[in-house]
């Protein structure tokens, strides 16, 4: 599996940005503000507008038609709630309310379920960043895209590239930068 951007402009960015990540790597995007970083991974998704260049999983691209088919491949953990960078309000999502949703309905998940895979995040669980990557893991997509998440989730993020995922986070942290394999500064 690879996501690839080829010369994107997304709406509101100064420049271009070109990448290629793959499964079994870990690929960190860097520098910028927090919304712009998060601007990048909301175009991943088809929530952000694109005006130049193209996205990609496996070579077929992103279009309007094709965006449902893209987020199914993909989970998403947010560093926060928010609509396009800005918090409207705080409110975790619960198990049943994410796994409610129609293409999730076969999963089995439960509340003790979800308690252990944020215990093995490895990272404070009074996060809230720990509990929506969790809920992201536990989804089981193949490309797993985490907004600045926790320091400490480091290893697990690097653990999950390993068993086959295209794992793609955003971070300023070192010890993050240094787990990944590939490394793109906007």
């Amino acid at each position: 599996m690879m996501l690839e951007l080829n010369e994107v402009l997304v709406e509101g960015e100064p420049q271009t940005l070109s990448l290629m990540a793959k499964a079994s790597e870990m690929t960190c995007l860097t520098g910028g503000s927090a919304e712009r970083r998060t601007r990048w991974l909301l175009a991943m998704l088809g929530f952000q507008s694109v005006t130049h260049g193209y996205i990609s999983i496996d070579g077929e691209p992103l279009t309007p038609a094709s965006s449902a088919v893209f987020r199914s491949l993909i989970a998403y953990a947010p560093s926060r709630l928010c609509k396009l960078g800005e918090v409207v309000s705080y409110e975790p999502p619960s198990v049943q309310d994410v796994f409610s949703l129609k293409n999730n309905r076969e999963l089995p998940i439960s509340n003790g379920i979800l308690g252990e895979e944020m215990r093995r995040v490895g990272a404070d669980i009074s996060d809230p960043r720990v509990q929506l990557l969790a809920v992201a893991v536990l989804l089981n997509k193949p490309i797993l895209l985490v907004d600045n998440p926790p320091v400490l989730a480091g290893g697990y993020l690097k653990n999950l590239s390993a068993t086959g995922k295209l794992v793609l986070i955003t971070s300023v942290e070192r010890e993050l930068l240094a787990l990944s394999d590939n490394i793109l500064e906007i």
